[in-house]
């Protein structure tokens, strides 16, 4: 009876840990935020991408990402990282921004656009959105002075 009463115990306790850590999360981030960093999109790898860059953030986080480019657009684009929700989220939202952009915009693309597109980061985390973009330009870089930015 004690054991079923402390395990009783022990999953109200845990129930109201998730709650309260919810409850923060979602003090602290748009839903837009907890939605990507959640379910992220075109996460994964991809092999022989016409570019590729990997950049490691000041906060440790690593950020990878693989270009596909047609006629001198982004026709796919997925990221990898080791990150937190945060820096999950930026990936998640900027490989959805730039498919079928330009090189030329996508290039274009600061972190303040990702944050406006995420409704926001909190201060702590604008460097999440700043490896993202980071990551992209090297990656678009790549895509040039490998020559498979253009026809294919």
């Amino acid at each position: 009876m004690a054991d079923q009463r402390e395990t009783d115990d022990f999953e109200r306790w845990v129930a109201a840990l998730q709650r309260a850590l919810l409850e923060q999360e979602q003090e602290l981030f748009s839903a837009v935020v907890l939605q990507e960093a959640r379910q992220p999109q075109n996460m994964g790898v991809m092999l022989d991408p016409d570019g590729h860059a990997v950049l490691f953030g000041s906060c440790g986080d690593t950020m990878e990402i693989f270009l596909r480019v047609q006629d001198s657009r982004i026709e796919i684009a997925v990221f990898m990282t080791d990150g937190c929700g945060p820096t999950v989220a930026c990936g998640s939202m900027l490989t959805r921004m730039v498919q079928g952009k330009s090189l030329e915009d996508a290039a274009a693309i600061e972190a303040a656009d990702l944050i406006i597109a995420l409704d926001g980061l909190p201060p702590e985390h604008v460097h999440c959105a700043t490896l993202a973009v980071d990551t992209l330009r090297q990656g678009l870089a790549d895509c040039c002075s490998t020559g498979k930015g253009g026809s294919e």
